[in-house]
């Protein structure tokens, strides 16, 4: 078979087999990649991934599998399970498929890899590097070119393809003076292009300047309430936690979001907008269809402080009865405010710039806890000594309502699209 033809196959074949409702999802990804370990090329390699992921619902019971061989021997066996899967299953009428809606090719590819330029690109970094910050140690480094080609079909006539091509580098370093070393950081991006150098990367410098300025950190004194800055180098503290606690298929099923029935009320402070944008022109290699099989679309989570979305698939739309989301709500995009973000440090006189948030997974009410990394004491206005094991706790929900500056300023690296964001009503310590 045609790799662009096993989908179609895959689900003709569950249908024969009786499924009365069908899904099936090819992906063929090649990764070009080289290697770097402390500060020097280890290896270059080319990687091959295929996977085919099918879905059978009969009565409302639910199969699915997924196998990563997709000649036709191994299709018919994976058929075969995912029907037996489906005929065990406990049935579920929330169980369903995307409607038939119009059929598109997207097309995400660049024309191809420019190897020769990827490695120079990654070899100029590795040099400057070297020369302007001598006390970082690069841990390790990745820069690769993604290439792949999927295809979506369900038995309601559902049927999108996409083509798609993109860079990515990530970085993950220390710094290092005699005896003293500061914490692991790291740096990620994903390229549509090599014109911009690696060095100058929204916050690469940022955060590499930060690590050698750490080197040599400090114990907060005493406990207290204030403000945090959460650089867009946080994501996963406030952001992405938000849609795990608050408004995911989990948390909204289980009845446990704080959010649940505030759909059109006030969930933040006014200045703050948040969209889930895999369309946006500086999202790279953007999701174009939901892995439910709905053609995806931007939308806004919060619009000025007004909770307008969660973040349900069509399983987790039917289950609670609320609007499914657009997307899959990875791509993050946060409206810049009109602060600059050297006033909005000016602004401060006791808290914390923070770039990393080491601590467990919050509970349903969003309250969080953990130890503040690769972060700096803000006093009188200006950013002063790093620290070390400080605390920061706090309600998710809560400093949502006190958030008192939004940068002009944003982070883009093709993934999100973020501000710095200042919070008020934190509590900060020493840790014991």
């Amino acid at each position: 078979m045609k790799r662009e033809d096993i989908a179609v196959y895959a689900l003709d074949s569950l249908l024969k087999a009786g499924a009365q409702k069908a899904s099936c999802r090819t992906s063929c990804s090649r990764k070009d990649e080289f290697n770097i370990e402390t500060n020097k090329f280890t290896l270059m390699r080319t990687l091959f991934n295929d996977e085919l992921s099918l879905k059978a619902i009969n009565q409302g019971r639910k199969g699915v599998i997924i196998i990563n061989k997709l000649d036709k021997d191994s299709v018919d066996k994976a058929v075969e399970e995912c029907m037996s899967l489906a005929a065990s299953a406990q049935a579920d009428e929330a169980v369903d498929i995307a409607e038939k809606g119009e059929n598109k090719n997207f097309n995400q590819s660049l024309g191809g890899a420019s190897m020769d330029k990827l490695f120079m690109q990654t070899r100029d970094f590795l040099e400057q590097l070297k020369d302007q910050y001598p006390k970082i140690v690069l841990k390790s480094m990745t820069t690769n070119f993604n290439s792949a080609k999927t295809r979506y079909v369900n038995s309601n006539g559902v049927d999108f393809n996409t083509d798609t091509e993109y860079y990515q580098i990530g970085t993950m370093f220390s710094a290092k003076d005699g005896e003293k070393s500061s914490s692991f950081n790291g740096f990620g991006a994903m390229l549509c292009s090599l014109e911009k150098p690696f060095m100058e990367l929204d916050m690469h410098r940022t955060l590499l300047s930060e690590s050698e300025r750490s080197v040599d950190p400090s114990m907060i004194e005493g406990k207290f309430t204030g403000k945090i800055i959460v650089t867009p180098a946080c994501v996963d503290m406030i952001w992405h936690t938000l849609f795990g606690c608050f408004l995911s298929d989990w948390s909204m099923i289980e009845e446990t979001s704080r959010w649940k029935d505030a759909l059109d009320t006030k969930v933040a402070d006014t200045k703050l907008t948040m969209r889930t944008t895999p369309l946006h022109p500086d999202i790279v290699a953007g999701e174009r269809f939901t892995p439910d099989g709905f053609e995806s679309q931007d939308q806004d989570i919060i619009r000025d402080g007004i909770l307008k979305s969660f973040g349900l698939s069509l399983y987790g739309s039917r289950k609670t009865g609320k609007p499914r989301s657009l997307n899959s709500c990875y791509n993050i995009e946060i409206a810049c405010g009109d602060t600059p973000l050297e006033e909005m440090i000016k602004g401060i006189d006791r808290g914390l710039l923070l770039n990393r948030f080491s601590g467990a997974s919050p509970g349903p009410s969003g309250d969080m806890s953990g130890v503040a990394k690769n972060s700096f004491l803000i006093e009188n206005g200006a950013i002063s000594k790093a620290l070390k094991e400080t605390m920061v706790s706090f309600s998710i929900a809560d400093i949502l309502m006190n958030i008192t500056a939004i940068s002009r300023e944003r982070c883009i690296n093709g993934i999100n699209i973020l501000p710095w964001c200042c919070f008020d009503g934190v509590t900060i310590s020493g840790a014991v």
